[in-house]
């Protein structure tokens, strides 16, 4: 398997392949290739960090981190927003979300980021190291339940103390 940037020739075919994937995850509403659409048309899309996992020539996998921002009074941080990460079915529980989660967190770390943020199920991404950003003491700015939106510090330290608001889309 190799890990690397989409290409905007790919672009139709990711659309399919996200759509394709949400229709057969535990969660989805549907909008999830259209979100990718949003986020890769955005000023906040990072074509380093919108990433493919492919295998024999073959895309399995698809991630994106894009630029969301952190506010506190007076300040804005700039930090990443992972979302969506998709599998192909029949590739599945065979590591390679997990693979494009590490291999994106290793790209943005070496890129100078230093905290990304998500929305997702606790239970999985706990495992690299999220916890909900209420354990920070950190707002965000949707109604979607506190325990789904999480955080990951790239450097120790970063989020300790901050008293502010994340942007989720």
């Amino acid at each position: 398997m190799r890990i690397r940037p989409e290409k905007p020739e790919e672009f139709p075919y990711l659309y399919d392949f996200v759509q394709t994937a949400f229709a057969t995850a535990k969660v989805s509403d549907g909008t999830e290739p259209d979100f990718v659409n949003v986020l890769r048309e955005g000023v906040n899309y990072i074509p380093d960090l919108a990433l493919v996992a492919e295998a024999d020539g073959k895309i399995i996998g698809h991630i994106m981190f894009t630029r969301t921002y952190l506010s506190v009074p007076g300040k804005r941080f700039e930090a990443l927003l992972l979302a969506p990460v998709a599998v192909a079915l029949e590739q599945r529980d065979r590591g390679i979300g997990s693979a494009l989660i590490e291999e994106g967190m290793r790209r943005a770390k070496a890129m100078g980021f230093t905290s990304i943020f998500l929305v997702g199920d606790p239970d999985y991404y706990s495992r690299f190291g999220f916890h909900p950003v209420a354990s920070y003491g950190i707002r965000h700015n949707s109604e979607i339940p506190d325990q789904y939106i999480m955080a990951k510090a790239l450097v120790p330290g970063v989020l300790d103390g901050i008293d502010g608001t994340i942007t989720i889309i």
